[in-house]
């Protein structure tokens, strides 16, 4: 599943995507916060910096130009600093900035100062928040500015979705709602319209949206079903209730860290889309993050169910990190590729390894190979496979063929068939990826996969390591791995065997 997800990532293309909501200005104000005021029984905050960052709908953008989607960004700012700095960052970061008006009624940039404090050196934390805000209506004047500037890029730039973004910041007014959504909805493609609401029990004007992704508590009070934890028959209830009220196509409740629940029009029930756990940083941004990449997704053709397993790969990945801040899409794959090894995904075939080992290259991540027959796994195998996963960021083992194995070892070798060794190596977490070779030697092999160091046991040391022409050609090294005495499959097997000490292969043999 997760080497799936990963070419889905990988074939997203760049859809466009228009953004209509509330835009905000985060700035953040960082120092020291190691002694209590004199004054009162508050902490005294030693500035070092500040920095802005985009919020709100804004942030929506960021993370979706960090992720390769083309945006025009619809909504309203004040006539201040603040709204032109805002705008001079979406330009930068290429969003298209023509749907976004100047308020001309005094209205102020939406802004939320954090005050972020570290103490000895500990992980830095929020000790205050102020908002400045005017979170009334548009004025009507505004709001058909808006409509006006949507249309015309509907007509114009032929989107593949719509994403509103909700912060109940004045802009997605009821009516101004209502008209977003049956100008997509209605346009000649029939674009998809993604909406990430705000808490709120009357959801009418999201009505005729495709997709709806209110977190848990915004279900609850929509929806009017008690969501205690995260039951599926009540979480399915809620569903239900807001697709039929709404005319959806489909909801997606977000679960924190347990995923989120997805119910679609045509099914009879929903289920759950479970997510893995997280050292969770900081939940800032993690639900911008999770629409903004089901967007991308459906944007891009994906299967909702496939789309809301990215997002919940994205939000995870946002939780880990400081404030808000955009999850890229090279961060995604590398994600779901290392979940796929921790979970055993690790055999590959030479070309879906050589396109693994160019994902990892683009990091700059060195490689190190080895290989064997690994039968029959003892100390010495795991000890040297140790030493051989600390001379690269990757290892990659070359795992002998049943064929081949019988060539090196004689015909009552290997013990166990190549498909079972590749299950017991893909058990240990030293090993990234096993691919399975045919031939007598790994040659072929090593002058496909490049690696920078190729590692064997000590014991080759005399009789000539095969691929060391190949890597020292284009600079990379040979490295010799120390083995355990008195180790070897074949001792092992003459044990079992009832032969006692009659070993066919030295003592100490690396695989």
């Amino acid at each position: 599943m997760y080497r799936e997800l990963v070419k889905t990532v990988e074939d997203l293309g760049t859809p466009r995507i228009l953004v209509v909501g509330d835009l905000i200005l985060d700035r953040y104000v960082f120092g020291d916060a190691e002694r209590i005021s004199p004054e009162a029984p508050i902490q005294v905050l030693r500035v070092d910096y500040e920095e802005t960052r985009l919020g709100g709908a804004g942030a929506v953008v960021n993370n979706l130009r960090a992720l390769g989607a083309e945006t025009d960004v619809f909504g309203v700012v004040g006539d201040d600093a603040d709204g032109k700095e805002l705008k001079g960052q979406l330009e930068t970061i290429g969003a298209d900035t023509k749907g976004i008006l100047t308020s001309k009624d005094g209205r102020p940039t939406t802004r939320k100062t954090r005050f972020v404090g570290r103490a000895q050196h500990r992980i830095p934390q929020q000790v205050l928040r102020v908002d400045w805000e005017q979170p009334d209506d548009l004025a009507d004047d505004d709001q058909s500015g808006v409509v006006t500037a949507f249309q015309r890029a509907l007509t114009a730039n032929r989107p593949d979705a719509v994403l509103l973004s909700d912060y109940g910041k004045g802009v997605l007014t009821a009516g101004l709602t209502l008209r977003l959504i049956e100008a997509a909805r209605g346009a000649e493609a029939g674009v998809p319209v993604i909406v990430d609401p705000l808490r709120s029990a009357d959801y009418t004007k999201y009505r005729g949206a495709t997709v709806l992704t209110p977190n848990r508590e915004e279900a609850q009070a929509a929806s009017g079903v008690p969501l205690a934890g995260d039951d599926p028959e009540t979480l399915d209830r809620a569903a239900a209730t807001l697709l039929e009220t709404l005319d959806l196509q489909a909801l997606v409740i977000t679960l924190d860290k347990a995923g989120a629940f997805l119910r679609r029009r045509e099914e009879a029930a929903g289920s759950l889309v479970p997510t893995r756990p997280r050292h969770v940083y900081d939940n800032a941004g993690a639900g911008d993050m999770v629409v903004a990449v089901l967007a991308l997704a459906l944007a891009g053709g994906v299967e909702v169910r496939r789309a809301v397993g990215l997002a919940n790969v994205a939000g995870g990945l946002e939780v880990e990190k400081f404030g808000v801040q955009p999850v890229t899409r090279q961060e995604m794959i590398l994600d779901l590729m290392g979940e796929a090894r921790r979970r055993g995904d690790k055999v590959r075939t030479t070309e879906g390894l050589l396109a693994d080992l160019s994902r990892h290259r683009a990091r700059g991540e060195t490689v190190a190979f080895t290989n064997g027959c690994f039968d029959l796994l003892h100390a010495g195998h795991v000890a040297y496979l140790d030493f051989a996963s600390r001379q690269g960021d990757v290892l990659v083992v070359g795992l002998n063929a049943d064929r081949s194995v019988r060539a090196l070892k004689g015909p009552d070798r290997p013990v166990s068939p190549q498909e079972e060794r590749a299950r017991v190596l893909s058990a240990i977490e030293a090993i990234d990826y096993i691919v399975v070779f045919d031939e007598d030697t790994p040659e072929r092999l090593i002058e496909a996969v490049r690696p920078d160091v190729l590692v064997k046991g000590e014991d080759w040391r005399d009789k000539g390591v095969v691929g060391r022409e190949v890597v020292e050609s284009y600079g990379g090294r040979v490295v010799l791995a120390p083995l355990l005495k008195g180790l070897s499959t074949s001792g092992l097997l003459g044990r079992i065997r009832g032969r006692g000490e009659a070993d066919e292969e030295p003592q100490g043999e690396a695989p």
